[in-house]
């Protein structure tokens, strides 16, 4: 990455426009991602992904308004959602394999009722450094703003029913209500998220700085702070390298976030090797 990228990120509003945005998404998904890995939910931001890819589809197939019919359409099948896993013999997983898969069909006909899989629907998959414009770079700021401080408001709840739903409800908490919170906090993210990540893999950010800060994290606050220090972190990796070489998309953040954890990985198998090791000779 030259000076002339750096100075172009400052200078170039689109360029700006996704800097901020991609940051502010990273941070989010980063936090809400430690409690759906820890509640065993972690697919539901890829099935949240794919419901948001048919919904834009169809809306990009009868002109409607794009962001604004996502949100509210991923909101209520996270509800939809949440409201299957606590109430019925289906499972989590399977039900957001269902939902997921109807939706990612219903989006792949309704770009091929538009015309076929132009750039834009492109942009939906893969991701686009031009997807946050003037239009939606405020929307997009401010909802990534009231997912953050709604998640440090309610911190100390989300905490409660993440580690223990049980004692929760037997102290009178509403475990329901935290539940639908992260939910939905976790809807919007990935609708705001998926036009610059793209909709594979944006589920990713919400798992992979996750298991990485299970590597370094001694308590659940650090494994937050830790999340998201490492999903900033591969974010800013992927923007650099899509600068570099720009037939990159961001996407190639989640690359970085993958050879985190490999290598914080390999360095816990060498540090317990070494330790058995000393053992050995201690023993010796």
């Amino acid at each position: 990455m030259s000076i002339e990228d750096i100075k172009a990120v400052f200078t170039t509003e689109y360029l700006r426009n996704a800097l901020i945005v991609g940051l502010l998404i990273s941070v989010c998904t980063a936090i809400l991602g430690v409690e759906l890995v820890l509640k065993k939910f972690s697919m539901l931001g890829d099935g949240l992904s794919h419901v948001s890819f048919g919904t834009l589809a169809v809306a990009a197939a009868f002109n409607f308004e794009r962001l604004e019919l996502s949100l509210v359409v991923v909101v209520l099948v996270a509800f939809l959602l949440l409201q299957i896993k606590q109430n019925s013999k289906i499972n989590g997983d399977a039900a957001v394999a269902i939902v997921s898969g109807s939706f990612m069909a219903l989006g792949i006909f309704a770009s091929s009722y538009s015309g076929g899989a132009n750039t834009d629907f492109n942009s939906y998959m893969f991701g686009s450094i031009f997807a946050i414009n003037r239009g939606n770079f405020a929307i997009s700021v401010a909802m990534c703003a009231v997912v953050i401080a709604v998640y440090l408001l309610f911190y100390n709840k989300i905490f409660a029913v993440t580690f223990d739903e049980s004692f929760c409800k037997a102290t009178g908490g509403k475990s329901g209500a935290y539940n639908l919170i992260i939910a939905v906090l976790t809807a919007v993210t990935v609708v705001i998220g998926m036009r610059l990540i793209g909709t594979l893999l944006i589920a990713s950010l919400t798992v992979f700085p996750v298991v990485s800060s299970y590597r370094l994290a001694k308590n659940f606050k650090s494994c937050v702070l830790y999340s998201a220090i490492i999903s900033v972190a591969a974010f800013l990796a992927g923007f650099a390298l899509s600068l570099s070489f720009e037939k990159m998309p961001l996407s190639t953040g989640v690359i970085f976030s993958n050879l985190f954890i490999m290598l914080l990985c390999g360095a816990a198998v060498k540090i317990k090797n070494a330790c058995l090791s000393r053992r050995r000779t201690v023993k010796k």
